[in-house]
């Protein structure tokens, strides 16, 4: 009886962890719609370059203001959005590896690979000869 016990809360722990990864990957897909319909509307905006006031959708509810505050708005979600999917994706690197290890499988090679700084890239042209 003990044996099935732990194999149910193996397979539960198991589970959750899976379904924490999906829904993450759902929500990085719909911030990411939504940082799209932003940079479509921002694009608009400056192509169009509208004079007086615009309707813009906030949520559920239209709104009517000044094309420059609306672009502002927009600028600062645009940010805003990127902030939010940039830390779920490094949350999700560690719940990946976490699965990993529950499943008794070594981590993901290069998950947590970092760029190189502009330094980094710098110093390495100068010893390859290149221009910095």
């Amino acid at each position: 009886m003990e044996i099935s016990q732990k194999s149910i809360e193996y397979l539960t722990a198991v589970e959750k962890q899976a379904e924490e990864i999906l829904t993450d990957k759902n929500e990085i897909i719909g911030l990411d719609q939504r940082r799209n319909d932003t940079r479509m509307g921002l694009r608009h905006l400056q192509k169009e370059k509208p004079k007086g006031k615009v309707w813009m959708a906030s949520g559920p509810v239209l709104i009517k203001l000044s094309a420059d505050k609306a672009e502002t708005i927009l600028k600062k979600d645009q940010v805003n959005t990127d902030a939010e999917i940039n830390k779920i994706r490094s949350d999700l690197k560690v719940k990946v590896n976490r699965l990993r290890d529950l499943e008794y499988q070594s981590p993901v090679p290069g998950l947590t690979l970092q760029p190189m700084s502009g330094a980094e890239m710098s110093a390495i042209n100068q010893v390859l000869g290149g221009h910095s």
